[in-house]
C-alpha cells in the first residue's frame, strides 16, 4: 500500500484516500474545487479534497488514521502533504439534481472516483448562477475547454435553475475561448 508523501499530487492523494476508504467499505466521490484542479490541469488549484459518500455513511476514522491523517476540526490533515480532506454530507447533488454516474481515474496510488467533466462544469456554474461567483464561471469554462461535455444536458439543467442569462454568458465565453 502507498503512503502519503510530499511529492504526491492532489489527484494522487485523492486516489490513495478513495482507494483506502473503498477497502474499508466506504464509497465516496471527489467533488468541488479539487475536481476542477484535476480537469483544468491546476489552472485553478485547490488543496481541499471534498469526498461525498455515495452509499451508507460509515465512520472514516480508521481508514484515515491508517493513512496517517489526523482530525483537525472538520478537516483531516497529514504532515506530509498540503492537501486536506473533508467529508461533506451526501448525497452527491448539483442543486436538486442527484448525481449517480461518476468517472474513475487510475493512478499508481489507487483509483479515484470523481465527478465527470459535465457535472463538474454544472457544479461550478451552480456557484455562479446562485451566488454570482465569477471564479465558478471561469472554472466551468476552463474545464469545458479541455474536456468534452454534454452541452445539451448543461443547458437543460441551467434552464431548470432559471439561469438563462447566465447560461448565455457561459456559452458565449466558452465559444470565444475555444480554439476552432
Amino acid at each position: 500500500m502507498s503512503q502519503v508523501s510530499k511529492s504526491m499530487t492532489g489527484e494522487e492523494v485523492a486516489a490513495l484516500v478513495c482507494s483506502t476508504l473503498e477497502r474499508h467499505g466506504i464509497e465516496v466521490v471527489l467533488c468541488g474545487g479539487s475536481v476542477v484542479s484535476i480537469y483544468s490541469e491546476n489552472e485553478f488549484e485547490s488543496y481541499d479534497l471534498d469526498f461525498v459518500p455515495t452509499g451508507v455513511a460509515r465512520k472514516v476514522h480508521s481508514a484515515m488514521r491508517e493513512l496517517g491523517f489526523e482530525k483537525d476540526g472538520r478537516h483531516w490533515r497529514h504532515p506530509q502533504t498540503r492537501y486536506w480532506v473533508e467529508f461533506p454530507s451526501g448525497p452527491v447533488a448539483i442543486g436538486e439534481m442527484r448525481v449517480k454516474e461518476f468517472e474513475q481515474r487510475t493512478t499508481a496510488h489507487g483509483t479515484l472516483r470523481l465527478l465527470r467533466p459535465t457535472e463538474c462544469v454544472m457544479d461550478r456554474l451552480a456557484s455562479y448562477f446562485h451566488w454570482d461567483d465569477r471564479q465558478g464561471l471561469e472554472q466551468a469554462i476552463a474545464v469545458a475547454r479541455r474536456h468534452p461535455v454534454d452541452r445539451a444536458r448543461i443547458e437543460s439543467w441551467a434552464l431548470g435553475e432559471r439561469a438563462g442569462a447566465k447560461l448565455a454568458e457561459f456559452l458565449e465565453r466558452l465559444r470565444s475561448t475555444t480554439r476552432c
